[in-house]
């Protein structure tokens, strides 16, 4: 009873995504379907903010994806439908932005972070190296036996 709960509760949690595209709004064709549904998987949905529109069912997705479907219709390359739509809405519709000035330090951040991860590492491994405490001198040594009233040969301890 319990796997059977769990697959179905699994199910219907897989389909959840699936739902959010209405049959009434795909396309007869099946390549310009196949065209618009990897169209929809690159465009975030203004409202959910990190989910496509493909898998959103917020209705400004829903006006995005019949808006999609509508210019692949009427002949638009996806390039096209992409630059329509960053028009209309800017750069943040887009899942993964273009590579231009604006955007070049969210690109370059990850390696950024490493590279100056790496930096603060090596310098905290060099500082810690420095500081270490020096061997204690001979005379150090004997010193530290008389007040501590150990033996005079620390290495035995």
């Amino acid at each position: 009873m319990r796997r059977l709960l769990l697959v179905m509760v699994s199910v219907i949690g897989l389909a959840g995504p699936a739902l959010a595209l209405n049959p009434g709004e795909m396309l007869a064709d099946p390549a310009l379907e196949a065209r618009a549904r990897a169209l929809s998987k690159t465009l975030r949905c203004m409202v959910c903010q990190n989910q496509s529109i493909d898998d959103s069912d917020a209705p400004l997705a829903h006006d995005l994806r019949v808006l999609v479907r509508e210019r692949l219709k009427a002949g638009d390359s996806d390039a096209q439908v992409r630059d329509f739509l960053v028009a209309r809405y800017g750069e943040f519709v887009l899942l993964e932005p273009r590579l231009r000035l604006g955007t070049a330090l969210l690109w370059a951040a990850p390696i950024l972070v490493l590279v100056l991860g790496g930096v603060a590492v090596f310098f905290g491994l060099k500082r810690r190296d420095a500081s270490a405490p020096a061997d204690l001198s001979p005379e150090e040594k004997r010193r530290l036996a008389e007040l501590s009233g150990g033996p005079a040969d620390l290495t035995k301890v």
